[in-house]
């Protein structure tokens, strides 16, 4: 229940006793912001320059009838309307269009914060500013300069400089609080020591404030405002989807051999299925969504084939249309790229070409994407997955069939979730899915799995494969859970590359997640791949653990379709910040423990143990948690543990056993 008090100026709201929001004339909760602000997007990355000409502090506070209020200061008004929630309040707004709005609500003294979306470098924001933009995660220069200092010259960079994917204004706290607003703008999220302050470039639809026990609670509540449909087909979880590219007969010869090998190959995804575009940064896809005839001649009949045995084939697809491909041509024509404002299509850059942008908002466009590019090219073929790439690059400056891009740049890879979604379902099939890298509010709707986007191919904190963990927290707790990531990395450039025993780290942390996928980066030729000689035991020997925890994956995705998490931190089940010690460990569900090994040539690996009593996974040794311990940690054996009373034991002594399989092969 809430409680809405007003007298002398003060306004206060408590749920269950608890206050959640106070408003007082020193101290407003809603000021009104007069912005200007000009965007500079390059490749998806977006520079702002913000001047801030006009601020109105919203002090005065009336009531407007029942549950309902407004706060004002001279022609400057904004109403909100409380109405029950579950686990929460929900605080309905009416304000003026063509101002910014700023939102203040008080800190608790230590509290941490998380979720945001997806935020790669740190878990807890208390400290930070969060930016409610999609945008290009990866920045050229990054790139250069990993490509060119020395590896001890290079500097990790900070979390504010970091861009995301999938950001989303959601956030929980371990003092038990949920505060999310329901809003498509652009804005910040700063929190600081004494107060957090929310600025949306309009004002937000509603802000839902809730509390809840622990995280679990949280995340129920969190699920109920926005419906969960994530989903993987069960062949995902029988083994792992390699990478191959480079034509029919090379995706044939080289998923056969692994499993000749004896590894347990679940499907192949080949992102060059419609040809290749070789630019300066390395093997890019022809972004022309038909089966290149010649690179893949026969594809239907070796797609049969990969079938035989076992293994589904997986393709690529995205938003956008190469300049000079056919089907661009075709689509310039009928009008169904997006244009700038003196009528040419708006060319997006990626790299070194240019591509135009399907029209989403237009019905004929978005016909033509699920009829011809997904349903006939694709899945008529025989596909059964895809990865859906992109969605966070449409600018704001550009024309669409219908809608203000400022308002829909946020809301645009739920459009294109929803369009793949759709295009699924109308088909009928229901053993294919799709994974994005974009997303925003409500994405779990439609977009079956997640995956981290582009990482380095390295072992740096900021762009390479330790940011998968805070990432996938993150979005954990902004109610996205289920989620993985490319096993290697993609980024590549110069002496940024990945070697063997990079390669071998970041498959065993893919081990144990809920979808085992692996990527040959933007430059295979240069990077580690699953079957290099010193690789490719390994390879055999974790697909066959992966395999073998398939009904223990499957509870964990039936524990994330209800809201919950896959990937968990450390301090998920104490919920007290400072209870957790390592932020690259996680919980796969509740009775696994996984510590990723993210230091190059070591050995053995320094882990603390959540409470309760433990057994690592390789040796049966038992151990205690609420502990430090130093265990072994050899090449495709990762420190991992499960809970000593788990209901899955001889689930994984068998995933233990299976790891051994091959382990002669090993050298």
């Amino acid at each position: 229940m809430f409680q809405a008090r007003i007298g002398d100026g003060c306004w206060t709201l408590a749920l269950d006793g608890h206050e959640v929001l106070r408003h007082t004339p020193r101290a407003p909760f809603i000021t009104a912001v007069r912005h200007e602000k000009t965007y500079r997007a390059v490749r998806g990355s977006v520079k702002e320059q913000v001047r801030e000409a006009e601020r109105v502090p919203l002090t005065e506070c009336a009531a407007a009838g029942e549950n309902e209020f407004v706060f004002s200061a001279g022609d400057r008004r904004v109403t909100a309307a409380l109405s029950e929630r579950s686990g929460g309040v929900r605080l309905a707004f009416r304000g003026e269009d063509g101002w910014a709005y700023e939102l203040r609500l008080d800190a608790a003294p230590g509290e941490a914060v998380f979720g945001g979306g997806e935020q790669y470098r740190k878990v807890n924001l208390r400290g930070e500013t969060v930016v409610n933009f999609v945008a290009e995660h990866i920045k050229a220069s990054t790139v250069l300069q990993k490509a060119v200092l020395p590896r001890a010259l290079y500097r990790e960079k900070p979390h504010k400089s970091i861009g995301s994917y999938a950001p989303m204004p959601v956030f929980v706290t371990d003092k038990g609080r949920l505060i999310l607003f329901e809003t498509a703008a652009d804005g910040t999220s700063r929190f600081g020591k004494d107060e957090y302050r929310f600025c949306f470039d309009r004002c937000p639809d509603a802000l839902l404030l809730a509390r809840g026990a622990d995280y679990p609670a949280l995340a129920r509540v969190l699920a109920a405002q926005y419906e969960n449909r994530q989903y993987l087909p069960d062949w995902c979880f029988d083994g792992m989807i390699l990478s191959i590219q480079g034509g029919t007969q090379t995706i044939l010869d080289k998923a056969f051999a692994m499993l000749d090998a004896g590894a347990q190959v679940c499907g192949v995804w080949s992102q060059d299925w419609s040809g290749e575009n070789r630019t300066v940064m390395g093997k890019q896809v022809w972004w022309n969504w038909e089966a290149d005839e010649t690179l893949y001649p026969s594809l239907r009949q070796a797609i049969a084939k990969l079938n035989a045995r076992g293994v589904r084939f997986l393709a690529y697809i995205n938003p956008y249309l190469v300049k000079g491909g056919k089907l661009y041509d075709e689509c310039r024509e009928k009008g169904w790229l997006i244009t700038r404002q003196n009528g040419e299509v708006y060319h997006i850059r990626s790299t070194t070409f240019d591509a135009g942008m399907l029209d989403l908002t237009n019905p004929d466009a978005a016909k033509y994407l699920k009829d011809v590019l997904i349903k006939r090219n694709m899945l008529d073929l025989g596909v059964s997955g895809w990865m859906a790439d992109f969605g966070e690059y449409l600018p704001v400056d550009c024309v669409l069939h219908d809608g203000d891009p400022r308002l829909l740049h946020n809301e645009w890879p739920v459009l294109w979730a929803r369009l793949n979604r759709e295009a699924i379902e109308e088909y009928g099939r229901d053993d294919v899915f799709f994974f994005m890298r974009s997303g925003y509010l409500g994405v779990q709707k439609y977009a079956p799995c997640l995956w981290n986007g582009d990482q380095h191919t390295d072992l740096t904190r900021d762009y390479g494969m330790p940011c998968v963990m805070p990432a996938s927290f993150s979005l954990g707790f902004s109610g996205v859970p289920v989620v993985h990531c490319d096993a290697g990395g993609f980024f590549s450039f110069g002496k940024l590359k990945r070697d063997d025993e990079l390669f071998i780290r970041w498959m065993e942390m893919c081990t144990f997640s809920l979808l085992m996928r692996s990527h040959e980066s933007i430059r295979p030729w240069a990077n580690a791949q699953f079957d290099a000689p010193a690789v490719a035991p390994h390879t055999v020997r974790l697909t066959n653990v992966h395999r073998a925890l398939k009904p223990y994956l499957q509870r964990c995705l039936r524990e994330a379709q209800a809201g919950l998490p896959s990937l968990r931190p450390d301090f998920y089940e104490a919920v007290d910040y400072s209870a957790g010690h390592d932020p690259y460990s996680y919980f796969l569900g509740s009775d696994l423990y996984v510590c990723p090994v993210i230091r190059r040539k070591a050995e053995k690996r320094q882990v603390w143990l959540p409470k309760g009593v433990w057994v690592h996974l390789w040796t049966g040794k038992v151990y205690a948690g609420g502990e430090r311990h130093t265990v072994p940690a050899p090449l495709g054996e990762p420190p991992v543990f499960y809970r000593a009373a788990s209901d899955y034991l001889e689930l994984f002594r068998a995933a233990a056993s299976a790891g051994k399989t091959n382990k002669e092969a090993d050298g």
